[in-house]
């Protein structure tokens, strides 16, 4: 009985981070892809669901599907984190026209474009950076390390197509890590 009970928790703890991973694959425009984690989503469902149907007056099943499904909420959330998929877009408001802010984004393998505007008082500069999302930390450490005081938005790119983007950022993340590296070394 307790080991039926623990199945439908291991179950919930697969089923709900695979739940996340074809949400988030939809999302991101990638529908062949969530298809496939569909099809195992859709089979660990029917297989939980069964044991917990069996018999609806054993609530060590109905406990362990529920709580099962909780902790992997947790774990899809962790998850979703640690995959950081796709891409980003931040926009930086800022007082001066940084242009040592914007080269060492440059020089990290981040696009960036930068913008002249109108603020209350003073003119304002919006520097519009894209970047893979699994580097978004190191994204906003350069940003502070140049510019503490920076409004910063951010918004989660669906898709993007063509220009010189794609190409550089590979190119100049590439050069930024091997100088890292080379760096850390001589430390």
């Amino acid at each position: 009985m307790l080991l039926q009970a623990l199945l439908i928790f291991v179950l919930q703890l697969i089923y709900v981070p695979v739940l996340t991973m074809r949400t988030i694959l939809l999302v991101k425009n990638q529908t062949k892809s969530a298809a496939g984690v569909g099809l195992l989503e859709g089979i660990i469902y029917i297989v939980s669901l069964i044991f917990v149907f069996q018999d609806l007056s054993n609530i060590y099943n109905i406990v362990a599907y529920i709580v099962g499904f909780s902790v992997g909420l947790l774990l899809g959330g962790a998850l979703e984190r640690k995959l950081a998929i796709g891409y980003i877009t931040y926009q930086a408001n800022i007082l001066d026209k940084n242009m040592d802010l914007v080269n060492a984004l440059r020089t990290a393998g981040f696009g960036v474009t930068v913008f002249t505007g109108e603020g209350i008082n003073t003119p304002r500069y919006r520097l519009d950076i894209v970047a893979k999302r699994s580097r978004e930390d190191e994204l906003l450490e350069i940003i502070e390390s140049y510019e503490e005081k920076a409004f910063l938005m951010s918004y989660e790119i669906r898709s993007f197509k063509g220009g010189y983007l794609t190409k550089s950022m590979k190119k100049r993340a590439v050069s930024f890590f091997k100088k890292k590296k080379n760096n850390e070394a001589q430390q």
